[in-house]
This record gives structure tokens, C-alpha cells and sequence, in this order.
């Protein structure tokens, strides 16, 4: 039986009006978890709460991503004006918060960093390099090269955009126990997920995102494709400023698993195993040799005068889609949880546990979005349903119906372009439970990430949020 302090209790039974308006467990969660992180300020209309918090998230982002061209403002602002899950970032300020109730004594794997992201000091002429030295050091946070340089402009008419100071949430945080640099990574996250949905509604041709126009729709691929590259550059920066060599190597790290599981999802499954075809017909130039381009991939292979069985493909593709999973949805989420733990100062058992806890929840979280996307409309969804079929992707479901019919290997292998292809996959994912065994799966991820919580924190108001909103996953409607 889950534990909830009571004060967790309450702001829970405050919320019985949205369950009923929204008949989902997982929306009085997500607002439950958000009353912990919130300055009481901006808590006047329980139901646009987390519209309200994560309008806050939305203007602090806009403080790091302002360019001089006014149309790239406008898109690259496009997907943080609606209102989306947001829920990366809602995990790492509790996992902060919640990070904060172990003891000192027990933080000491690197100093607590509690510097704060002020403004970016202007230099007016070049310094020598011991007095740039002592200038960082007197400023750790403020940039290395001057801001002519940064921005290919005189700063007396350009409004920096790249370090900017935290107004009102400083005092809260501290009192909350949440770190300058912790409230920043949250803000990283969610430009970095944002940038990847200005991407990915581009790969995937998608017409609508958050119920509006998808971006490649309202602007166009080209603009889509840019803005989300100027995402990922402003996020580099931000990343940067956070001045942890670690931290550092795993958020730019998550930027890449990002393209790394596109990629994979591309080839889709193991059954498309030729490596000089793109699609069905597209041959890739090959190698010259100058650059080792050596294969890493999930396949199968048996020795010699054995055969490969069907279960061993049904295995070899349960652990691609596992992996493509991971560095699609839940390397960011994992990589950004233990880069949280890192800046409190956590030993190393907190830290690893925080990121297997990210880890197992993205999973978790992806596996009942791809159980959704067959059992929700596009209405429900706020974007296309039954789009990964149409996309020709294997998901956990019909891997789990291919695992009890070999026949549905062809389908897969071509990835249902015939007609039918799709009818078929969908009445097999019924008859065998598909969607049932996809379910119980995400309940196994769910259990390993509270088992993640309970090893290396302590009983709070925040733990108890992240186990609430852990369980929720397992129910949420969209």
C-alpha cells in the first residue's frame, strides 16, 4: 500500500473536481505532483494549474531561446504555448526536491553546487588570461567567451539570450530544496523534448500535435527542421552554463540517443536487416573505408549447421524495440534524472538509482502511449492515432501477437504497406492480447521504478508525488 503524507492528501482531495472533469488519475496526478514545485502565487484557478506552472517553465525557456530573428522566436516558441504533459520536467523538480531530504552527510560525492544562473557580465575589452581566470572564478557561472563573440553582435543591442537569472523562483526553490542549476535542468529537458517534436511531426508527416496544427504544418518542414536545430543549440548552451563536466557528457549525450533511436525506428525492426537500403528502395552510397563505419546492430545469429528459430527473432526484436525505446523516450528522461542527482551531491548508489528509477518510467511511459495509440482517438490523443502502424512501426503489441503467429512476420518485415496489412496486424494484436501484454510489461517497468524510489530516498511529500504520478502512468487515457 502506497504511503501519502498528508499534506499530499490534501492538495489530492483539492483536485476532485478535475478527476471528475477529466476522468483520468493521471491528470489529478500530474496536478497533484505540480502543487509541490509551484510557488502558491500562481495556485488561484486549481484548473488551469498546471497551465499556470508550466506557463512559468514556458517564460523562463523564453529568456533562453531568443534570437534577432522575429519569425524564429515565433516558431521556436510554438510548441511551449500550448499546453502539453510536461512532465520531464515535472519529474526532475521532484526528484530534486525529494533528493534534498537526504541528509548532507550522505551528499558528499562532489560539493552541492548552489550557485545561482545571473546575467552574463559584459566584457568591454580582451583580458589576459590569469585575469579571465580569476574573473571565472569569482563568476563560475558567467560565460567564457565574450558576448561579441557568442553572438557575432555588439551586446548594447541584442537582448542575450543565453544565461538568464531565475526572478522569483530562487527563494521558493531553496526553501523547497530544489537547486538554481536543477530548476534550469528541467528547463534543458523540456527543450530538448520540444525539439525533438518539431523533428519528429516532420519525419513522421503529422498533422497535428497538442490538438493544433503539428509545426511542420503551421510553418513548414524547413522552419520545423531549423527551429528545432536552434533548440538543441540554445539547450547546448544552457547546458554549458551548468559548469558540471558529467552532467555535461549525459545531456549532450540524451541530444544524440535522440537521433541514435530515430534511426533505429527508421529500419524499424530487426527483419529489415540489409544495410545499403533506406525503405524499400532507397540504396545508400557505400562506405569509402577512410572513416570506420563498423555495424551495431540487434540481430540474429546461429552457429554453423544450426537454424534460427522463430522465437530467437521474436527475441532479437523485443530487445531492439527495448533499446529504440530507451534512447527514443527514455534516455533523456534518465540521463536528466541522474544528472539531477549529480548536482545534489548524491554517492553514487542515489545516483544510479535515479537513473534506472528514469530509466524504467520512460519505458513504462512509452509502452502505454503505444497501447494508446490503438485504443485512443486522435481527438483523445491530441495527435494522429493508430499513426505507428501507419508508419509501418513494430510496437510491443504486435510483437507480442507476431511472438504467438510466425504468418505476421511478412506484415512486419514490409512494414503493412499492403492493403489489408494493417486490418490484419490490429484483429491479430485482439486475438492474441497485444495490448493486454504490452499493459502488464509497462506494469513491470512501473514496479521497478518505485522499487528505484523506495532503495535510496527518504519518505517525503515528494517521493510520494513521484510514486503517485509512477502509477498513474499505468492508467493514463492520453
Amino acid at each position: 500500500m502506497l504511503r501519502t503524507p498528508r499534506n499530499v492528501l490534501r492538495a489530492a482531495r483539492t483536485t476532485n473536481v478535475l478527476q471528475r472533469r477529466c476522468g483520468s488519475s493521471w491528470a489529478t496526478a500530474v496536478e497533484t505532483a505540480a502543487r509541490l514545485v509551484t510557488p502558491a502565487a500562481i495556485l488561484k484557478d486549481p484548473l488551469s494549474l498546471v497551465s499556470h506552472e508550466m506557463s512559468q517553465l514556458a517564460n523562463n525557456i523564453g529568456k533562453l531561446i531568443g534570437s534577432g530573428h522575429p519569425t524564429l522566436n515565433r516558431i521556436s516558441a510554438y510548441y511551449f504555448e500550448s499546453q502539453g504533459k510536461k512532465i520531464r520536467p515535472l519529474i526532475v523538480l521532484l526528484l530534486s526536491r525529494a533528493l534534498s531530504e537526504i541528509p548532507l552527510e550522505e551528499r558528499n560525492r562532489i560539493a552541492i553546487d548552489n550557485f545561482d544562473i545571473p546575467e552574463q557580465p559584459v566584457y568591454e575589452s580582451t583580458k589576459s588570461l590569469t585575469a579571465l581566470f580569476a574573473e571565472q572564478m569569482k563568476d563560475p557561472v558567467g560565460p567564457l567567451s565574450p558576448l561579441r563573440i557568442l553572438h557575432g553582435i555588439s551586446p548594447n543591442v541584442v537582448l542575450d539570450p543565453l544565461t538568464k537569472p531565475h526572478e522569483s523562483l530562487p527563494e521558493f526553490d531553496s526553501r523547497r530544496g530544489i537547486l538554481p542549476k536543477q530548476r534550469r535542468l528541467a528547463e534543458i529537458v523540456e527543450m530538448i523534448h520540444t525539439a525533438s517534436l518539431l523533428h519528429d511531426d516532420v519525419i513522421d508527416n503529422s498533422d497535428s500535435r497538442r490538438n493544433r496544427p503539428s509545426g511542420n504544418i503551421a510553418f513548414s518542414n524547413k522552419m520545423a527542421v531549423l527551429s528545432g536545430d536552434f533548440l538543441l543549440g540554445r539547450a547546448s548552451v544552457s547546458i554549458g552554463r551548468l559548469r558540471n563536466p558529467e552532467v555535461i557528457e549525459l545531456m549532450s549525450t540524451a541530444i544524440a540517443n535522440l537521433v541514435e533511436g530515430e534511426f533505429m525506428q527508421l529500419k524499424n525492426t530487426v527483419l529489415q536487416p540489409n544495410e545499403d537500403t533506406i525503405g524499400e528502395d532507397k540504396v545508400i552510397p557505400q562506405p569509402t573505408g577512410v572513416i570506420d563505419t563498423k555495424i551495431h546492430e540487434y540481430s540474429v545469429s546461429a552457429p554453423i549447421g544450426d537454424s534460427i528459430t522463430h522465437e530467437d527473432n521474436v527475441a532479437a526484436a523485443f530487445e531492439y524495440y527495448t533499446h529504440k525505446t530507451y534512447l527514443k523516450t527514455a534516455a533523456l528522461l534518465s540521463k536528466s534524472c541522474r544528472s539531477a542527482a549529480i548536482l545534489s551531491g548524491a554517492n553514487d548508489h542515489v545516483i544510479e538509482n535515479s537513473y534506472q528509477f528514469g530509466r524504467n518510467l520512460g519505458l513504462c511511459f512509452q509502452m502505454i502511449d503505444d497501447v494508446l495509440d490503438f485504443t485512443q482517438t486522435s481527438e483523445q490523443l491530441g495527435k494522429p492515432g493508430m499513426a505507428d502502424l501507419k508508419l509501418g512501426l513494430a510496437t510491443a503489441p504486435i510483437l507480442f501477437a507476431w511472438k504467438e503467429n510466425p504468418a505476421l512476420g511478412p506484415l512486419i518485415s514490409r512494414k503493412f504497406k499492403e492493403e489489408g496489412d494493417v486490418e490484419i496486424a490490429v484483429d491479430a494484436i485482439a486475438k492474441y492480447r497485444g495490448l493486454e501484454q504490452t499493459t502488464e510489461l509497462a506494469e513491470e517497468y512501473c514496479s521497478k521504478a518505485l522499487a528505484n524510489l523506495r532503495e535510496v530516498l527518504p519518505e517525503s511529500d515528494s517521493r510520494s508525488a513521484l510514486e503517485f504520478l509512477t502509477n498513474a502512468i499505468v492508467t493514463r487515457t492520453k
